[in-house]
């Protein structure tokens, strides 16, 4: 597929970098990636670096591979490299034949670490983990030499031939960079750069009984492939030395440059793996494509669109500065476009019977309605209209305020694109509850409009109880109750426990019975949904995408 063009892409210093350096020569051409670890499901940040590093490539008409960087056999899969796949093209996002894995290069990174010994640069050590921890030092304390950093070069190449041959126990050695243990930034301090795991690759099987440390691939991994500019996370600027050391002590093809960003942060979600992954484990939340999750999978299941996801991240735009974007902001990008994209139908999800007296009992008549009142491109659908109708118990008030504009007794409204009603008498239980509205309607005023021209306020939505499909329908909200989840450990105890809510009852139009996985519509005057794969023909099941107007900020004003 071709990749989509993103809408109006803003100027920010990444940009300004790469127009300098192609007025100036150093590059004639833009070549990024998007370097995932297979070890779980991608998530909203992640969409931040997909539309920068193919984005970038696309409209500089260069090249961004996606490499997986798949140097952790114990956390990583084939599920999730094809989980990662999918999201990529889902957002609308093609690598054509450049698809790599850091595991390609795993022979050319195990030459290159035997270069660094061979020039004195790296040294296989042989402390426990508790006694490199120590031998670290703190971020105000230099560390000290381990006393294995002296061996000869022809001792550390016969080491790190046995690593290899599997000779020695997990975690007896590793191979680390001679660089400088007193070095202020604690990741310049001989940092591990091969280590022995014996646990079968997904992809290289049990070839390999070591492997080399993210830091170490990553840099080389850039420079093997001819990348131009290498786009990192904030948290990746301490390890930029590291990055450049490597490359500037070996004879590297290129040496592409890193350029750090801030990462894309939402309020009311988090997007720690450690955390999001306790939360599918212990069963808080319904797996990870649950709705709720910020993940790519959990947002295509609610029915975010990839252009409205490609919008929000271009408006996020790219600062050196961390921030928490509002959950809003988000918001408003998907309604904006489901609003230009999506048709109407009529659902009713807390239902109140009515009886239209004056209407013929067996009659089932066929009014039109268009599927998107603003654009006649989408066309019309036939609607069922009946004696019996459904109607959102909400719009029933015994005793209506002055500027409440819909039924109660005596009162008209206009059923949307049907006749005028009038409610004559609410039928109730032996409780005292409103079980059934009798009404009237006016048989001259199809369409919703008065024949004498008189002013009706109030518009209701509605179903035909004969031909209504029985629906479940699931209203998702924030996932926390507070905007900071995430800066706290306590972050179960936050949970929303209204962020999902089930509706066993709802009657929806017969349109919508036999409707897609991931089909959106609004349902008039309630929101945007979209149609789950749990759906059957006969008990279709729709996801609250998003409210028509930002409920969530109304609440909290109110309650501030």
């Amino acid at each position: 597929m071709d990749n989509p063009p993103l809408t109006g892409p803003r100027p920010n210093f990444i940009r300004n970098l790469i127009d300098s350096e192609l007025a100036s020569g150093r590059h004639t051409t833009v070549a990024t990636r998007f370097p995932p670890e297979p070890n779980g499901y991608l998530h909203i940040g992640h969409a931040k670096s997909i539309c920068l590093n193919f984005g970038l490539a696309q409209d500089y008409q260069g090249t961004c591979n996606l490499r997986f960087d798949d140097t952790n056999p114990e956390k990583e899969s084939a599920e999730y490299e094809r989980a990662i796949a999918e999201d990529v093209s889902w957002l609308g996002f093609s690598w054509a034949n450049r698809r790599f894995h850091a595991s390609d290069y795993f022979e050319q990174l195990h030459d290159y670490a035997v270069c660094l010994i061979e020039a004195d640069k790296a040294y296989v050590d042989s402390l426990s983990a508790e006694d490199t921890r120590q031998y670290r030092g703190t971020l105000t304390e230099p560390g000290q030499n381990s006393p294995y950093r002296s061996r000869t070069v022809a001792e550390n190449l016969d080491m790190f031939r046995r690593m290899r041959a599997g000779e020695f126990a997990d975690g007896t050695h590793v191979l680390r960079a001679k660089i400088d243990m007193a070095s202020p930034n604690i990741n310049m301090r001989d940092p591990v750069i091969y280590r022995i795991r014996r646990t079968a690759h997904h992809r290289t099987g049990d070839r390999w009984c070591i492997y080399p440390m993210y830091d170490y691939t990553h840099c080389l991994s850039d420079a093997l492939e001819g990348i131009t500019h290498s786009l990192c996370t904030l948290e990746f600027e301490d390890h930029r030395p590291l990055y450049d050391w490597v490359l500037d002590s070996l004879p590297v093809p290129c040496h592409p440059q890193q350029t750090e960003f801030a990462r894309l942060e939402l309020n009311y979600t988090i997007t720690s793996k450690r955390k999001l992954h306790a939360l599918v484990s212990e069963g808080l939340v319904d797996g990870w494509d649950d709705p709720r999750l910020p993940t790519l999978k959990g947002m295509r299941r609610r029915g975010y669109s990839p252009q409205a996801l490609r919008e929000f991240c271009d408006r996020v735009g790219l600062t050196k500065k961390q921030t928490v974007i509002d959950m809003g902001a988000l918001e408003t990008c998907i309604r904006e476009d489901l609003d230009a994209t999506t048709p109407r139908m009529m659902a009713v999800l807390d239902p109140l019977k009515v009886i239209i007296e004056d209407y013929p009992e067996d009659q089932i008549e066929q009014l039109e309605a268009p599927n998107h009142p603003k654009d006649p491109a989408f066309g019309h659908r036939a609607l069922p209209f009946a004696r019996e109708l459904y109607i959102e118990r909400d719009d029933y008030l015994d005793d209506p305020p002055k500027k409440f504009h819909r039924l109660g007794p005596g009162r008209e409204v206009r059923l949307r694109y049907g006749y005028l009603l009038t409610c004559r008498e609410a039928v109730r239980d032996e409780n005292g509850r409103v079980i059934e509205l009798r009404c009237t309607h006016d048989p001259l005023s199809r369409g919703g409009n008065a024949p004498d021209g008189r002013q009706v306020k109030g518009t209701i939505h509605w179903v035909a109880a004969p031909t209504a499909v029985a629906a479940e329908v699931r209203l998702y909200d924030r996932l926390f109750t507070v905007p900071d989840p995430g800066a706290r450990e306590d972050f179960r105890a936050l949970l929303n426990p209204d962020s999902k809510r089930l509706v066993t009852g709802a009657w929806v139009e017969p349109a919508l019975a036999s409707t897609n996985p991931e089909q959106t519509f609004q349902f008039e005057r309630i929101g945007y949904f979209c149609t789950d794969r749990d759906s059957t023909s006969t008990r279709p099941v729709f996801n609250r995408t998003v409210t028509l107007r930002d409920t969530w900020a109304k609440v909290q004003s109110t309650e501030s």
